[in-house]
């Protein structure tokens, strides 16, 4: 699963918008699109070695709570 298992942080749905043509403001008649499909944006995350409740576990965390010190690496 791609969750973070301190915040729970989960992929998200968006849009991938294919467009041809020149913008107006580069003179052209301005951008037209030909095409959207789905596509999912995935958390960053990275399998750390945790110490919880004293034992060691491997868990996967998304870089935004391991820089902001939620977790803490054990070595």
């Amino acid at each position: 699963m791609r969750i973070c298992a301190i915040c729970g942080k989960k992929p998200i749905t968006g849009n991938r918008i294919a467009r041809r043509g020149l913008a107006k403001s580069k003179g052209g008649v301005g951008k037209k699109t030909t095409g959207i499909t789905r596509r999912r944006f995935f958390p960053n995350l990275q399998k750390i070695k945790v110490n919880v409740n004293g034992s060691i576990k491997t868990l996967k965390v998304c870089t935004s709570c391991i820089q902001s010190g939620k977790v803490k690496k054990v070595v």
